[in-house]
């Protein structure tokens, strides 16, 4: 595998949205706190509030490890509003895969970085930013709005499905719960 294939390979794929990931794999892994992507990770592009079963999974995740909302959306009052809905930190403008805000939310957690997952739906952005820095990356299946879902060819899908692409020709492995 080549050095931009293990930079894009993830410690954990799972196979459906951040809903999948459960106690028991934090537990598992030895996490203790989590840096969470906001678009299409925790709630659809075009929504402003997450589901409540997000919220509900989030409390879950919360009475475990701390949580800090990292995202490279520039829209302050959007992510902000989503933040205090959680009622968890957050920084938006990330700019990922810079390190930058990524190194400012584990500063804030006061975590080793072995014991930080970040988590987030893209290759290129979330998982390459989070193992430039050392931290657990776990890739989830976007949370996208159910209308939009039927559109297979949206510019985000093209997108995302390019990333894939590339990453299998450095040698990525993706197999859904196939850690590293």
């Amino acid at each position: 595998m080549t050095s931009w294939g293990r930079l894009l390979q993830p410690d954990l794929a799972l196979p459906g949205s951040v809903l999948q990931l459960t106690p028991e794999l934090i537990a598992q892994h030895h996490l203790k706190g989590l840096i969470l992507d906001v678009d299409e990770t925790l709630v659809p592009f075009k929504q402003s509030q997450p589901l409540e079963e997000v919220r509900q999974w989030l409390q879950q995740m919360q009475s475990m490890v701390t949580v800090v909302l990292v995202s490279n959306n520039l829209s302050h009052s959007r992510i902000s509003r989503i933040a205090e809905t959680l009622g968890v930190p957050f920084y938006t403008g990330a700019g990922k895969p810079s390190r930058r805000k990524l190194r400012q939310a584990v500063a804030l957690m006061e975590l080793p970085h072995q014991e930080i997952a970040m988590v987030g739906d893209r290759l290129f952005t979330d998982v390459l930013g989070g193992n430039r820095l050392g931290l657990f990356t776990v890739l989830v299946e976007p949370m996208v709005d159910p209308m939009e879902a039927t559109s297979s060819n949206s510019p985000k899908q093209c997108l995302r499905n390019a990333e894939i692409w590339i990453s299998k020709r450095l040698g990525v492995v993706l197999a859904a719960g196939d850690p590293r």
